[in-house]
């Protein structure tokens, strides 16, 4: 039971390959979560910006009015 992967044939060229591809997908989950949070960055950036125009112009509005 122990041994069992010993016993099975050597086979040199799987090796690289199998380590390459989990390598690949390692890097794409990375990649994937550095997007995401960056994404989630800019949609905050957006909000925070569509909040202090909002503020704004309600601002001025006012300001327009009460004048």
């Amino acid at each position: 039971m122990l041994t069992h992967e010993l016993e099975q044939p050597f086979r040199p060229s799987e090796a690289p390959q199998r380590i390459r591809s989990g390598v690949a997908r390692t890097h794409l989950a990375m990649i994937k979560r550095v997007c995401l949070c960056v994404l989630t960055v800019l949609l905050a950036g957006g909000a925070l910006a569509a909040v202090i125009a909002l503020k704004t112009a309600i601002y001025f509005w006012r300001f327009k009015l009460g004048a």
